[in-house]
């Protein structure tokens, strides 16, 4: 009995958490819905963030993470409990990254699908980057 209860419970978590898939645009920016950009400080530096982006970097410049760094700051910077989107270069990464969010962590995540580099082409609102 306890194990069926466990699995409905496991089964609706699921049911509730999922992952958008769309491309960035006016209306997700002016949304407020919080967009973490996920690339590295020199990707910031050289493109720019998109208004209202909060930078957290998971995969460093040789491919490496560290997976618990990131949770800890992607909490702190943001209520998991609510959507948000995630952003990197040409959406490779978040391809990856937004189901792990969605399907570990019960996360309602947004894949912003074709990046920084698309969002560039549509000429979006791109803030040059401060170090914090």
């Amino acid at each position: 009995m306890k194990k069926i209860v466990l699995s409905l419970l496991m089964v609706s978590a699921s049911l509730f958490a999922a992952i958008t898939n769309e491309e960035a645009s006016q209306k997700l920016i002016d949304s407020n819905i919080p967009i973490v950009d996920i690339r590295t400080p020199g990707e910031w530096k050289e493109t720019g963030l998109l208004k209202g982006s909060i930078p957290i970097m998971l995969f460093d410049e040789k491919g490496n993470y560290d997976l618990k760094d990131f949770l800890e700051k992607l909490n702190g910077a943001v209520d998991t409990k609510k959507p948000f989107a995630i952003i990197c270069r040409t959406g490779s990464r978040t391809s990856v990254l937004a189901p792990f969010l969605s399907q570990k962590l019960n996360y309602d995540v947004i894949n912003i699908k074709s990046g920084i580099v698309y969002a560039k082409q549509l000429k979006l609102p791109i803030l040059p980057y401060q170090a914090h």
